[in-house]
């Protein structure tokens, strides 16, 4: 039987030898007993109490060199999406005795860069959210910090992928059985991964079910971006519109009401996120993101990493699914013009 260790305070890797699990089980046997079996819970603390192992923050972080803080940098924090993702992901850090910095790159590269730059002697690794560096100078952050990327699909990095293309074909099916035969696809930013593959879903859905798309770009997404795209899909002839996010599909909605034309009896709209979507009037139909458990996983991806000390490439996808609700009704016939007239400018 092994006796409790004499020279210096026990440490999670000899609990976890010990008891003949992973450093992984041994913190969530503390912090999150929830995910395992009682069974499990039980020989953990079991051992735990035998060796005379107490988890300590401060004394971690002596022993192991590491600060028990982490960092999330997102792109625009006011988007409901990454809000949501926020939320999550520092209540799963919170759970497990880390502290969560946070960074807002308000969209650009450099400024991304920067913050992972910084941030690093002040961390024990990153979650990096939908970011807009190449893939070159994101590799070179990652060799320097663990790093978990959440919505970019590269190889050989830990990452949490969103994937809403299912549920985008969903909602185009859903379109086509309603009698659109024309509709529009906003999108934005250009270089956003999520954006792209929602971009080719609804092309290919599009053209299965017989569907004419017509891309709209909204730059940054934005309520406001939503309003003013409005005369953009209108001139199109479209009669329904997919978009990026429902803060996009809310500002289309504003747009189209100062139009004078309702959702969905003029016009249909199909958002993105499921955040903010029970709250619209009317209700919207969108496609469910999944963004607090997203922010979650990846965090559980990057503290099992860390107490592993093992490569950080595993990915883990999260498939989105179409939630219908109110912004989405039969096509109108013949379809509606925008009914503002326009400004002579000769």
């Amino acid at each position: 039987m092994t006796k409790p260790q004499k020279a210096g305070r026990p440490t999670i890797r000899i609990v976890a030898k010990e008891a003949g699990v992973s450093q992984a089980t041994v913190s969530r046997a503390f912090s999150q007993p929830d995910m395992l079996t009682p069974a499990t819970v039980a020989k953990v603390l079991a051992t735990a109490k035998r060796l005379g192992y107490v988890p300590n923050q401060i004394a971690r972080a002596l022993s192991t060199g590491r600060s028990g803080n982490i960092a999330l940098i997102l792109p625009d924090v006011t988007n409901p999406f990454f809000a949501a993702l926020m939320r999550g992901a520092q209540a799963a850090a919170h759970k497990r005795g880390y502290a969560t910095f946070l960074g807002d790159t308000d969209e650009t590269a450099a400024q991304e860069d920067l913050l992972l730059t910084k941030l690093a002697v002040q961390v024990d690794g990153f979650l990096l959210a939908s970011p807009r560096q190449s893939e070159e100078n994101i590799r070179k952050h990652a060799a320097r910090r663990p790093l978990v990327v959440i919505n970019r699909d590269l190889a050989d990095i830990g990452r949490v992928l969103v994937d809403t293309t299912g549920g985008f074909r969903d909602a185009v099916r859903l379109l086509a059985e309603l009698g659109h035969r024309r509709i529009a696809y906003v999108g934005a930013p250009r270089g956003s991964w999520s954006n792209q593959q929602r971009a080719a879903a609804v092309e290919a859905a599009g053209a299965e079910h017989g569907i004419s798309v017509h891309q709209i770009d909204a730059v940054r997404p934005s309520h406001e971006a939503g309003q003013a795209c409005v005369g953009e899909a209108l001139a199109t002839g479209a009669t329904a519109a997919l978009t990026v996010d429902d803060v996009v599909a809310q500002g289309m909605i504003a747009g189209l009401s100062d139009r004078g034309l309702s959702v969905p009896g003029d016009f249909s709209l199909v958002g993105c996120d499921n955040v903010i979507a029970s709250t619209t009037y009317p209700q919207l139909t969108s496609v469910d993101a999944h963004c607090a458990e997203a922010g979650a996983r990846a965090v559980d991806l990057l503290l099992d990493s860390l107490l592993e000390e093992g490569p950080l490439d595993n990915s883990l996808v999260i498939p989105g699914e179409l939630i219908v609700r109110g912004t989405t009704g039969p096509a109108p016939n013949p379809p509606i013009s925008d009914p503002r007239p326009t400004t002579d400018t000769r």
